[in-house]
């Protein structure tokens, strides 16, 4: 017979092989993208309100828009993002009490996190949970502040890794991005000064290290609800001076 032959055909030999092929790297460029859009966020290059101009981003990361309107869709069911009919994508702004309830989840799953990791953590992993904060000096210099909440970050994000499974790693993660990003009040975006949330960070590390997943989750709920407590005060304190003035806007 003639036609196509077997080893052709759409739906077998070297066809379907291409098309699966073809669809994992669509499916890993949404991905990329998404992930590249997530970090923007994070390091602020796009800001709390700013609109998403589509094409001037899929120009400048060199892809199509439909891969970018994929990850802005990705981010809008995460709440990053904010989709106003026939205006576009916006990053999104988040009211003062919206920050209090992220930081009281990030309270419990970081908690929940924290044990987790007490609890497997491997040799390898050990090694890495004992170099962080190493060689930090307590320091007002900017220079100092800018490093420290660069490792803060990264200190937290491990625990996410080790200690939460895909779910909880997911949602903690966009807490996370919420956090670091939108409180551009703060200095680097840290709450409480690194005098007081070292310590905190090395009880962590030390519970975690003994394996003790009580003291573990305890020490990481504490350290959280600290600095819950600490911005909440802040956030009454610049609504009494004055009760218009957006949180992103305040000057410490």
């Amino acid at each position: 017979m003639g036609g196509i032959p077997q080893n052709h055909l759409p739906f077998g030999g070297i066809w379907e092989p291409v098309m699966k092929k073809l669809g994992e790297e669509h499916e890993n460029l949404d991905n990329k993208v998404y992930r590249q859009v997530k970090s923007m966020i994070l390091e602020q290059h796009l800001k709390p309100g700013n609109k998403i101009y589509q094409e001037k981003l899929a120009d400048d990361l060199g892809i199509s828009r439909t891969p970018l309107v994929n990850a802005l869709k990705k981010l809008e069911q995460e709440r990053l993002i904010t989709a106003i009919p026939r205006r576009g994508f916006y990053v999104r702004h988040f009211s003062r009490e919206e920050m209090i309830r992220i930081f009281e989840l990030r309270e419990v799953l970081e908690g929940l996190a924290a044990r987790r990791a007490s609890l497997r953590i491997s040799a390898g992993q050990i090694e890495k949970l004992q170099g962080f904060f190493k060689g930090l000096k307590s320091s007002d210099k900017p220079l100092f502040l800018k490093r420290y909440a660069e490792e803060d970050r990264r200190f937290h994000n491990f625990l996410i890794e080790i200690g939460g499974d895909e779910l909880l790693s997911s949602i903690l993660e966009t807490y996370s991005v919420i956090t670091f990003s939108y409180l551009v009040g703060f200095r680097w975006g840290l709450v409480r000064a690194p005098q007081e949330t070292l310590p905190e960070h090395l009880a962590i590390v030390a519970a975690i290290l003994k394996k003790n997943p009580e003291r573990a989750e305890e020490a990481a709920r504490l350290h959280l609800k600290r600095s819950r407590k600490k911005l909440a005060k802040a956030i009454k304190d610049t609504e009494v001076q004055n009760p218009i003035e957006p949180l992103a806007d305040r000057k410490i």
